[in-house]
């Protein structure tokens, strides 16, 4: 049996609810979650899995309740509303988060984004990274296994979060991702995720839709701003919705899980569609999630297959070859590089090269015609072996640091992200290097568990 592979569509939108109902739906025992909201230690905290329908297509809607009432679920009245803010409060311990006036007011999930606050705006305990990880860590280890991709989720929304609003991501008060029925989400996908086997997820791109979104603090463009960072590097499709298709939340859990946009040959064994907020729109608004196993590929001998696309140039200026350099790794190469040549009739010029899966190497092809003055474009089919590598988050003085680990031959190794190092060293006013050893020291801590 090959390893397990799920395959989501995520065409019609991507948030965490819609990943819980698409994991139940593909035969998740909704036990899991149930235990997982038990677990967190929040007062009246539940799942609820319900089969509905959205337009055509039968889904299933997973709800976090508080008190019996899904969270999010729009107030019938100001009294209704306050106790559920009050509800919210006390539950958490102290005033209120801000999610929870934003569900006082009606927002729905997959549909609205309440932005995050600096420190200091009079939010209660357990909003911030650290009171959140805190909770997540009653669940288990967040160093390793499942929860470490929860907490690399999580860390993901701080960074984005801290980008649109220009503070370090310690001071972040989330609300619709620090909230109760987000640990749910993002905890939950990752767990089921494991309790069904699956080695390696890969999503589609993303639906990019238009207009506005209206929040708890007034209306935003859609994709709502932490949502956008949070997309950067992964492909997406207009879709022309007005209506919020891809949560923060959603974007940060593709972010942590996926391991690109385009499977390898699978075979599927079961599917299961987990319903959004919305019955309307283009597409049903669902996300479809595909379990099976990779097909064994007869002519790499255990190897994978990448295609090498080289085109020689000497009348490209610097920064067009940057340019398309950037351009192909966003849209999906393996990788690229430009090495210096000596061409005909002793002109200087270059040899730009892509490696990508042959499934993109048509795309990426198209691009290097579009981005360079290239007339034309060799290929090479390669055979490669590449070691198995996961991303993680160690936490420093300087913040959550993102680091690559690489399953070497010898044990992991670990290289902690240049731009996440120099974003820290640049805000704390310390060198680049300084960063870089904090986070390679954190990885290293005993605390690791070995």
């Amino acid at each position: 049996m090959g390893r397990r592979i799920a395959w989501v569509d995520a065409s019609a939108g991507c948030a965490g609810d819609m990943f819980l109902g698409a994991l139940v739906a593909a035969g998740l025992d909704v036990g899991v979650l149930e235990a997982l909201a038990r677990d967190l230690g929040i007062p009246g905290l539940s799942v609820r899995a319900r089969k509905v329908h959205r337009g055509p297509v039968a889904a299933v809607k997973v709800d976090v309740l508080l008190g019996g009432r899904p969270i999010g679920a729009p107030a019938e009245g100001p009294a209704h509303g306050h106790a559920h803010a009050d509800e919210h409060q006390a539950a958490w311990g102290g005033a209120a988060p801000a999610e929870a006036h934003a569900h006082a007011e009606g927002h729905a999930p997959a549909e609205g984004h309440a932005p995050a606050h600096a420190k200091g705006h009079g939010h209660g305990p357990g909003t911030t990274l650290a009171g959140v990880l805190e909770r997540l860590a009653r669940l288990g280890d967040l160093e390793h296994g499942p929860l470490a991709r929860a907490r690399a989720a999580f860390v993901e929304l701080a960074q984005a979060e801290a980008r649109v609003h220009g503070i370090p991501p310690a001071e972040v008060h989330f609300h619709e991702v620090g909230a109760a029925d987000a640990l749910v989400d993002v905890a939950g996908t990752c767990l089921g995720l494991f309790e069904l086997g699956v080695e390696e997820v890969y999503v589609s791109p993303l639906p990019f839709g238009r207009g506005r979104i209206h929040a708890a603090h007034g209306a935003l463009p859609n994709p709502a701003p932490a949502t956008l960072h949070l997309l950067e590097g992964w492909p997406v499709v207009a879709s022309g919705e007005t209506f919020e298709q891809v949560t923060p939340t959603g974007a940060a859990l593709v972010r942590a899980l996926a391991r690109g946009s385009h499977p390898p040959p699978f075979v599927p064994r079961r599917t299961g569609a987990g319903a959004g907020a919305r019955d309307r729109g283009a597409l049903p608004n669902v996300l479809t999630l595909t379990l099976g196993e990779a097909a064994p590929d007869p002519g790499a001998g255990g190897e994978e297959r990448v295609v090498c696309l080289e085109t020689n140039l000497d009348d490209a200026t610097g920064q067009v070859i940057g340019a398309a350099i950037e351009a192909a790794l966003a849209a999906g190469a393996l990788d690229a590089w430009w090495t210096p040549c000596l061409m005909k009739k002793g002109r200087p010029g270059g040899v730009l090269a892509l490696l990508a899966p042959p499934e993109r190497a048509a795309e990426l092809e198209a691009l290097l015609f579009r981005h360079t003055p290239t007339l034309g474009v060799r290929r090479q089919v390669l055979s490669r072996r590449a070691l198995a590598r996961r991303r993680e988050a160690v936490p420093t003085p300087y913040g959550p640091i993102g680091v690559k680990v690489r399953e070497a031959p010898h044990g992991p190794e670990a290289q902690p992200e240049y731009e996440e190092c120099r974003a820290a060293a640049a805000a704390h006013g310390v060198s680049v290097q300084e960063v870089v050893r904090a986070a390679q020291a954190a990885w290293r801590a005993p605390a690791r568990g070995g």
